[in-house]
């Protein structure tokens, strides 16, 4: 989607796409959605956790934090983690605080395998990658916290400029030893949230190293009008 201040004078527009969670790509994991199964895995979730036990997939920040959310109600937490340990994908300082946590337990080098139950998540299947033992755990909430990707496949036929995720890149970030990329025509530098199309601005967590946060997104959106108006006025 994009938003055009105007129609005659010039054109430009924001990047508005959106994430979208990764899925863990195994079957019924459509049926158990809302109903046992959750993406993120917020505080407001938390409460609803009291004195079970739940599960969390993922080893990176969001998971970590989601991990300590749950802890503060959950009776267990089973953090499901792919790699060989958390220091890899994980700040120190939670990463402490997990493994000290009584609550917690880290399941490394493994992955869940499949979903189970009647009309609601009853248990889960686990496989550990690495010495391929299989095994159940009867919950009814499983957070999948692994991450998300970017809705920008409209971007690959154009100029605009994305990583290897496909996220947007921006501002100095597209500069190469202080240069622009060659589709990059005007003599002046893109602006922090401008694209490698002039006039084009990407804000929020579509964006190459984005904060991911609501507030800063909709502080990036505000600020990315602000470069609109400058742009346009320069080209007035």
């Amino acid at each position: 989607m994009s938003i055009s201040p105007t129609a005659h004078v010039a054109r430009a527009n924001i990047c508005a796409t959106g994430i979208e969670w990764r899925r863990l790509d195994i079957g019924d994991e459509a049926k158990f959605l809302g109903l046992g199964l959750y993406y993120g895995g917020g505080a407001s979730e938390a409460p609803f956790c009291a004195n079970q036990h739940v599960v969390i997939v993922g080893g990176g920040h969001s998971a970590g934090q989601a991990v300590m959310n749950l802890a503060n109600y959950a009776t267990k937490v089973t953090m499901i983690v792919r790699n060989k340990a958390l220091t890899a994908t994980l700040s120190r300082y939670l990463v402490d605080r997990i493994l000290a946590n009584p609550t917690v337990e880290v399941r490394y080098e493994t992955e869940v395998t499949k979903l189970e139950g009647d009309n609601i998540l009853r248990r889960i299947e686990i496989t550990n990658r690495q010495e391929g033992k299989v095994e159940r755990i009867d919950t009814s909430k499983l957070f999948v916290c692994i991450g998300g990707k970017p809705n920008t496949e409209w971007a690959k036929d154009t100029e605009i400029v994305r990583d290897g995720a496909g996220y947007i890149v921006t501002g100095p970030d597209l500069l190469d030893q202080g240069r622009p990329p060659e589709c990059w025509k005007l003599k002046r530098m893109p602006y922090y949230l401008e694209t490698s199309v002039p006039g084009s601005f990407a804000a929020g967590d579509v964006r190459h190293r984005a904060v991911n946060r609501v507030a800063s997104a909709v502080g990036e959106g505000a600020m990315a009008v602000t470069f609109i108006h400058r742009y346009l006025t320069e080209t007035a």
